[in-house]
C-alpha cells in the first residue's frame, strides 16, 4: 500500500476546523469553488455513513463527485477516517483511504493566536501502472483546508 500526507497550519483552533469539516452546511460554504456541496446521503457521519462531495469547478478537471464511506471518528483527536466508494478517485485508485485529523500546533508562542495543525493522509494503490499518484488531490485537499482561515459563517 501506498501512502501519501500533507498538512498546513490553519490560524483557527482544532476544536472549530474540526467542527468546520464535520459540518455539511459549513463545509459547502467554505469556498463553493473548490467544493459545491457535501451531504451526508446515509447516517449521521458515524462509522458506517456514507457521505458524498460535489466538488466545484476549480477542481471538475480532475474529479466531480467523490463518495466516501467513513470507517473511523474520533472526536477527542478530531479525526476521521473514510473510504472512497464512488466517482473518479474509485475508478483511479482501490482502495483510496483518507484521514483528516485537526491537532493543536505545538509551535506556537505565547502571543500567537491559537493554531491547529490540518494533516491530510492517504493510502491507496492505482487501478493501473499507468495511474499517477494523487498528487493532484493532495494539493486540492490542502489548499481547500486552507480556506477555513477566512471562512466566516453567516
Amino acid at each position: 500500500m501506498q501512502c501519501m500526507r500533507g498538512e498546513v497550519v490553519l490560524n483557527i483552533p482544532a476544536q472549530k476546523a474540526w467542527g468546520m469539516h464535520r459540518d455539511d452546511n459549513i463545509i459547502s460554504k467554505i469556498n463553493p469553488d473548490m467544493l459545491a456541496g457535501a451531504e451526508y446521503i446515509q447516517g449521521d457521519g458515524s462509522p458506517g455513513s456514507l457521505r458524498r462531495f460535489r466538488l466545484g469547478p476549480a477542481v471538475q478537471g480532475y474529479v466531480r463527485e467523490s463518495t466516501e464511506k467513513i470507517e473511523n471518528v474520533d472526536d477527542a483527536k478530531h479525526s476521521v477516517t473514510y473510504t472512497v466508494i464512488g466517482g473518479e478517485l474509485s475508478h483511479m485508485y482501490h482502495p483510496y483511504r483518507v484521514t483528516f485529523s485537526f491537532n493543536p500546533h505545538h509551535h506556537q508562542t505565547p502571543h500567537d493566536p491559537i493554531k491547529c495543525l490540518a494533516e491530510w493522509m492517504v493510502e491507496f494503490e492505482p487501478v493501473s501502472p499507468a495511474t499517477p499518484p494523487p498528487h493532484k488531490a493532495r494539493d486540492a485537499a490542502l489548499a481547500f483546508l486552507k480556506c477555513f482561515d477566512n471562512f466566516t459563517p453567516n
